[in-house]
């Protein structure tokens, strides 16, 4: 079988994807995770926190429950159903950092949690730290002129 055959083979062998309905629960989901974050910043806010406070706590109880729900499995469960719309960016990233922690965690804390903690997350911060250089240096550079 040639790549053209086997292309033609997968294609009509393959489960077809529904677009429309993973895009609305995408939304669905991804808008319910900031709904919650709000909820959160405005209950601390009631409670007498400063925005700034509010804010900074709300992201460590997003960062809390995304960790949480990926020890006791709900958060993969979620994402199944979810796909992009569990990526918000800081649930997201809770996620891929405990996710490799959690899976080697029988290898030891230094072969296992310790090597492979970032397998996810570091292309993400190698990648998102170099673009902020490249940008920073840009920035700089235009605003000399």
């Amino acid at each position: 079988m040639n790549k053209k055959e086997y292309k033609a083979y997968t294609e009509k062998h393959a489960p077809k994807s529904p677009i429309v309905k993973n895009c609305i629960w995408a939304f669905i989901v991804g808008g319910l995770i900031c709904l919650l974050g709000q909820g959160l910043s405005d209950l601390y806010t009631k409670l007498g926190m400063a925005k700034e406070d509010a804010g900074t706590l709300t992201s460590v109880t997003l960062i809390f429950l995304a960790v949480l729900f990926t020890g006791i499995g709900i958060f993969d469960d979620l994402a199944k159903h979810a796909g992009a719309g569990t990526l918000v960016p800081i649930t997201g990233f809770a996620n891929a950092v405990a996710s490799p922690a959690i899976d080697t965690k029988t290898e030891g804390f230094i072969l296992g949690v310790g090597a492979k903690i970032f397998t996810i997350a570091g292309p993400v911060i190698l990648y998102g730290t170099a673009a902020g250089v490249v940008y920073g240096v840009i920035y700089w550079v235009t605003t000399l002129f």
